[in-house]
């Protein structure tokens, strides 16, 4: 597949045919990507429609640089959480929708770029904000945490196995003085980081600062209880995510209209929920696509029809 403008350095679009088919687009159909990132997938979107329109929502300022690139009538760029996706599409007379696309990642552009704090390669401050106009940072976190919060944010987010002694390390690390960088983070923790898995482990780490610092589990929640709203009767619904917390949350939405429990049921005893899936298991990369792009190799994707 051919290069395209939003599909180089910046960011490579994950499974993109497979979103592409999975959301069925129509040229005059009305879309939405809850995620812009480098705008890969928005611009591939974009050249399937004709009298149809697309709405991309991105909180990152570095986002919506780049979203000018794609400038066009049938373009709306929406600075804001996805979180707020029902509220922002009301604004602007766009409701409902015949499709939405959710791909869940940091794009490629966040994680090369050292002073954002993504990535465990580089040295730099410890951010990692999705939106760097306020909010807390990940050093925030780690220096103002109770040891308990840090515990349970590493074992919950990051699944990482010595979450207790990892939040008792950094609580003790922080006394001498607060941790700012990245390499200041790595030394503190590298006495209990397993022997040949480091990168493994601190991957798991930055995962669960991320994740707090954005707080991804509660907007992706949010999120997608209102995309039975949202969408059209027959509309479709794509979740690319990369990590078993994100997936695990679109698969029982999916199923069973709820995160937790049983589906419900009516008086007869019928299922009552919003959606029906049509790949009973995710899609995943190919080694090929993984070999171009290593980000792929822990993608699912989930596709799903408004009942």
């Amino acid at each position: 597949m051919e290069p395209r403008p939003n599909d180089t350095a910046y960011h490579r679009p994950v499974l993109l045919a497979e979103c592409l088919a999975g959301l069925d687009v129509q040229p005059g159909g009305r879309y939405v990507d809850v995620t812009f990132g480098g705008g890969g997938h928005s611009a591939r979107l974009l050249e399937r429609l004709t009298t149809g329109h697309l709405y991309s929502f991105d909180q990152d300022a570095d986002a919506e640089a780049e979203a000018a690139r794609l400038a066009r009538p049938q373009f709306t760029f929406v600075r804001a959480n996805f979180r707020d996706l029902a509220a922002e599409l009301r604004r602007r007379d766009a409701l409902p929708v015949d499709g939405i696309l959710a791909d869940l990642g940091v794009s490629s552009h966040q994680f090369d770029t050292p002073e954002r704090g993504f990535s465990t390669r580089f040295d730099g401050p410890l951010d990692m904000r999705m939106d760097t106009d306020g909010g807390p940072t990940a050093a925030d976190v780690l220096n103002e945490y109770k040891e308990a919060d840090l515990h349970r944010i590493f074992g919950m987010y990051g699944e990482v196995t010595n979450a207790r002694t990892l939040a008792a390390t950094v609580a003790q690390a922080r006394r001498g003085r607060p941790l700012a960088t990245i390499q200041e983070l790595k030394t503190a923790i590298q006495s209990v980081m397993p022997r040949g898995k480091e990168n493994k482990y601190l991957a798991q780490v930055f995962q669960a600062l991320r994740i707090e610092v954005n707080q991804e589990m509660d907007a992706l929640q949010e999120m997608l209880l209102q995309t039975a709203d949202v969408l059209l009767p027959g509309g479709r619904l794509v979740v690319l995510s990369y990590h078993s917390l994100e997936d695990r949350l679109a698969k029982n939405f999916i199923g069973k209209g709820k995160f937790f429990g049983e589906v419900e049921k009516d008086f007869f005893g019928h299922e009552t929920k919003p959606f029906t899936a049509l790949n009973r298991r995710p899609d995943e990369a190919s080694a090929e696509e993984v070999a171009l792009n290593s980000r792929a190799r822990s993608a699912k994707l989930r596709v799903a029809v408004r009942n």
